[in-house]
């Protein structure tokens, strides 16, 4: 697909060279408006303005809100007045505030300008809502519906309003205080009688969000129910807005990306790798490492503390290496797994006592597995005295158990007092892992081998 994209650059650069307007507006009209948008960010900023208005008037505020947004603003900076608002007007409200919220102030001050006092207000409105909340991501542009419509109504409504909805095939029903009643589709309009009421056909069992609930939980319902919209409403239950299926999906990707970021010890960012500069990934790296590098010199600390033992029995020092790694990736298996069942609501915080439960059987049976396959392996191979080789085979038991009871339980314990879980991933288990891993090596030789 890259190499393809590459391709529609090159080609694309030689025609707009060669002045074929007419051949471009041609190719432009068969492609998706999310793949022009990937074209545009390979060509050169000059051209991008002219490209551009060659595009379709039907297509241009759709290529727009696929673009990113250093290709906006430069386009938005390229813009006449007229030029401004005619995108403008062609794009959902929910877009417009989403570019919004990423322009710096002055493009934002040009974009107010050009809407409408309505558009503004409504904008404003939006604005308010918290970032992380489904107010934020809704649009206010639905079909809503009354109980005492026909469906033949309903059908002169959807004709002479829908054009400039963002969705048609889901309508809502409201009273006249707009207090949500009610949800309709198409489909069933369709195959309704024309002279039946909306009340007869309506779907009351209902399924909706708050203006200031998580966008991350509104987007799990989405998952969950497999909606297409959903309704968002006030504390007085008056509908105020849609989520989108869009919208819903950018959420989980966002979550996502945040999550790995996380689990990798990084500050979250929302700039994309290649357009972050060398200084912002430093500083979204550097305090994760910092902190790991003092933590981890409690290992050092307990190394040191024995330093007798290791004296004495050289030998063991050849397997703490083994011994860390396998409990660090024993832990980081059991924290992924609960991470992941706690972002999909798989995993509540009473669940914890079956969930020690079962990471102690599953501990015990890694642990039995691991211990003596590598028993064998120093028996056979490392030609160890077997006293020594049962200290590292037992160490390995306690510390896959160790390891796997810590990686289940702080990600829970985490979310339980308003952390985000992905924060107790693989690099705190590790290290905690780590420094019971050698205390439990030492505790164990100093008493089998009868060091220290």
């Amino acid at each position: 697909m890259e190499h393809e994209m590459n391709y529609a650059a090159e080609e694309i650069e030689e025609m707009l060279s060669a002045k074929r307007y007419r051949e471009l507006k041609n190719i432009f009209s068969s492609m998706e408006p999310a793949d022009i948008a990937l074209v545009f960010e390979d060509v050169p900023d000059a051209q991008l303005p002219l490209l551009f208005r060659i595009l379709p008037k039907d297509m241009a505020a759709e290529v727009f809100v696929e673009m990113d947004n250093d290709g906006q603003e430069l386009l938005i900076a390229a813009f006449s007045d007229r030029e401004l608002k005619e995108v403008l007007d062609e794009m959902y409200l929910d877009d417009t505030v989403d570019i919004i919220e990423e322009m710096p102030a002055s493009v934002v001050k040009r974009i107010l300008r050009q809407a409408d006092p309505e558009t503004r207000r409504q904008i404003n409105e939006i604005l308010q809502y918290p970032d992380d909340s489904a107010g934020s991501i809704m649009t206010i542009e639905y079909v809503s519906l009354k109980a005492d419509m026909t469906v033949d109504d309903a059908f002169t409504r959807i004709r002479r309003t829908g054009e400039d909805k963002e969705t048609i095939y889901t309508c809502y029903v409201t009273d006249k205080d707009r207090h949500l009643i009610g949800v309709v589709s198409v489909r069933t309009l369709l195959l309704a009688d024309p002279a039946d009421q909306i009340r007869e056909i309506m779907e009351t069992n209902l399924t909706y969000a708050t203006t200031l609930e998580d966008k991350e939980d509104v987007a799990q319902k989405f998952s969950k129910y497999d909606y297409l919209a959903l309704p968002v409403v006030d504390q007085e239950k008056r509908l105020v807005g849609i989520v989108t299926i869009d919208d819903a999906m950018d959420v989980l990707q966002e979550e996502n990306t945040e999550d790995i970021e996380m689990m990798a010890a990084i500050t979250p960012t929302d700039k994309p790798y290649m357009k972050t500069g060398v200084f912002e990934t430093w500083k979204k790296r550097i305090p994760w490492l910092l902190l790991l590098m003092i933590s981890a010199t409690f290992t050092g600390a307990i190394i040191t503390h024995y330093e007798a033992a290791l004296g004495a029995y050289v030998v063991l020092t050849a397997f703490i290496p083994m011994l860390m790694d396998t409990g660090g990736n024993a832990g980081g298996q059991a924290s992924v797994s609960i991470i992941r069942g706690l972002a999909l609501n798989e995993i509540e915080y009473s669940d914890t006592p079956k969930i020690i439960g079962k990471e102690a059987l599953v501990a015990l049976a890694c642990g039995l597995t691991l211990a003596g396959a590598n028993f064998l392996k120093m028996m056979l191979i490392d030609r160890i005295a077997p006293l020594t080789a049962l200290v590292v085979c037992l160490t390995l038991i306690v510390s896959v158990l160790a390891a796997k009871i810590v990686g289940c339980t702080l990600p829970i314990a985490a979310k339980r007092i308003g952390f985000d879980p992905a924060v107790m991933a693989s690099p705190f288990i590790t290290t905690i892992v780590d420094a019971i891993s050698l205390v439990v090596y030492f505790q164990i030789a100093t008493h089998l081998l009868h060091i220290g």
